[in-house]
């Protein structure tokens, strides 16, 4: 790739910062989260503003599990997280990394063995354990979901075994910041059975709201409960994509997953939702938790985010000029790099079909350029299976920025790079998720993409350009001389199935 194109070639979404020196020490980035449930080390890896997950491993260790009877943490668990924290050490040296960020929650924060816990780690496996306030995880965690959402307003919500933290974000900055002891594991063993706990959560909520009020429209969920739920909420609904992070939920849709769970068989809902048998054991305390959230908060949607504390410690090593960068088209420009057949065809690509989508929205601009930049990532896939396997790069892949609909938008573009026809597809089901117009504009996109992509224009030369007249319904292609020889009839047949998808009729001029 030339990094020293002039920034004009890059608009508007800029030159990508991935190889940029200011990135480079985020290339390889280890983090290490000792949980009240689950040790979890996440080794990040690609573009530093939309880091792929390189290495995540997570062992369910339960160092929180009878803090509230005994004050300590539980032996077993201990034992486990200790064998899990030396193997993770082990394999930061095995891979060369940099030194492991490590950091420890409610649970070593609170139990009176804590500091002997973390003394024995740095004795035994070198690797220094960083026990941070629940207000520090708050907004770790807060800084996590910006990872993914830069702009987002809302109220963050972490919920882990011992504690829940809370975070207030308005327009992409961190808040007021607290915790609380709403954590599923200490909820198990508070005093009165079940109407002393639901007595207990309403006052810790209530709390909470004298403390930051209401007027949020938004509640983001950040923890492995809260996903849990989202899971039996999506099995519920039938719902098509099985993509967890950016899932949304309405307040109804709480109240009726809450009386699935409390109605249903749980080895039955877990079986159905493939939750796991562990997470499955604590979802009856969070679901009353989230309950009492919404109906006090009353928040307009609930989002689920699986970017938390990992991605918050990340973020915070990110210099401001990388947290400023677009999740999406970072991500889409390293997998040009990486893996498309010529690296920066997509910003070229972007500018020939731009004339298509005169009154595109910025929102919907940058899926014109995401769908550029990835149009030909999957080029190695078999013929047979190429556009199915665009559209299961878009839709599975970590890409962050963007909600389902616009990742199915996506998804389906690229369906169309590869192919005209999508009925029958085994992923037809998705295409519910977007609206008709939706479905038409991206259909426009990806045969505007696979005709385009016949010509291999170049970077600043006018060799061949899209007209689109509306009010005459033409579509007028002008090509130069020198251009003309590569409009063959399959390029033909192409441009004028793009025609057809606008609903007029193709015209070609040259010269």
């Amino acid at each position: 790739m030339q990094v020293n194109q002039p920034m004009a070639d890059w608009e508007p979404f800029g030159r990508p910062l991935f190889d940029d020196p200011c990135a480079e020490s985020l290339s390889r980035v280890g983090v290490v989260d000792v949980g009240s449930n689950s040790v979890r080390l996440v080794i990040f890896d690609g573009a530093a503003r939309s880091p792929a997950y390189f290495f995540n491993e997570k062992v369910m260790c339960g160092l929180g599990s009878g803090l509230s009877d005994t004050g300590k943490l539980n032996p077993k668990g201990r034992e486990r997280a200790l064998k899990a924290l030396a193997r993770f050490q082990k394999l930061a040296e095995s891979m060369d990394m940099p030194p492991l960020t490590a950091v420890a929650t409610a649970a070593v924060r609170d139990a009176e063995d804590g500091p002997e816990f973390c003394d024995q780690v740095l004795r035994e496996t070198g690797l220094h354990i960083h026990v941070i306030p629940g207000e520090e995880e708050a907004r770790f965690s807060a800084q996590g979901v910006l990872l993914g959402w830069p702009d987002a307003s809302g109220l963050v919500c972490d919920i882990g075994g011992s504690s829940m933290e809370l975070a207030e974000l308005r327009g992409g900055e961190v808040g007021r910041c607290t915790t609380s002891n709403l954590g599923p594991l200490k909820l198990q063993l508070v005093k009165g059975g079940t109407r002393g706990r639901q007595a207990h959560i309403k006052n810790t909520v209530e709390a909470l709201h004298t403390q930051f009020g209401e007027g949020r429209q938004r509640l983001f969920l950040v923890g492995g409960s809260w996903r849990a739920i989202a899971k039996i909420d999506m099995a519920r609904r039938d719902y098509p994509l099985r993509v967890l992070h950016e899932y949304t939920m309405t307040p109804s849709d709480v109240t009726k997953t809450a009386r699935l769970i409390a109605e249903s068989d749980p080895e039955t809902l877990r079986s159905e939702a493939k939750v796991s048998s562990n997470r499955m054991e604590l979802v009856p305390y969070a679901i009353e938790v989230l309950t009492r959230l919404v109906r006090k908060f009353r928040p307009t949607d609930i989002a689920v985010s699986s970017y938390g504390i990992r991605e918050g410690l990340l973020y915070e090593q990110m210099p401001h000029g990388v947290r400023d960068r677009d999740p999406l088209i970072e991500a889409c420009h390293f997998a040009e790099t990486k893996d498309a057949r010529s690296p920066g065809y997509g910003r070229v690509l972007y500018r020939f079909v731009l004339p298509l989508f005169p009154d595109a929205s910025p929102q919907r601009l940058r899926l014109i350029k995401a769908a550029c930049l990835l149009h030909d990532v999957s080029w190695r896939a078999h013929p047979d299976y190429r556009a199915e396997s665009c559209f299961d790069y878009a839709t599975r892949a970590n890409l962050g920025g963007l909600d389902h609909a616009e990742r199915v938008f996506l998804a389906l573009s690229l369906l169309h790079r590869y192919t005209n026809k999508r009925s029958g597809s085994r992923v037809s089901t998705l295409f519910s998720l977007l609206t008709p117009k939706q479905v038409d504009q991206a259909e426009i996109l990806g045969k505007a993409m696979r005709f385009g992509a016949m010509l291999w224009l170049k970077r600043g030369e006018d060799t061949a350009a899209l007209h689109w007249d509306p009010r005459k319904k033409v579509l007028q292609l002008r090509l130069s001389e020198d251009a003309q020889i590569l409009f063959g009839e399959v390029a033909e047949s192409r441009f004028q199935s793009l025609a057809s998808s606008l609903g007029g009729k193709g015209v070609v001029k040259v010269g």
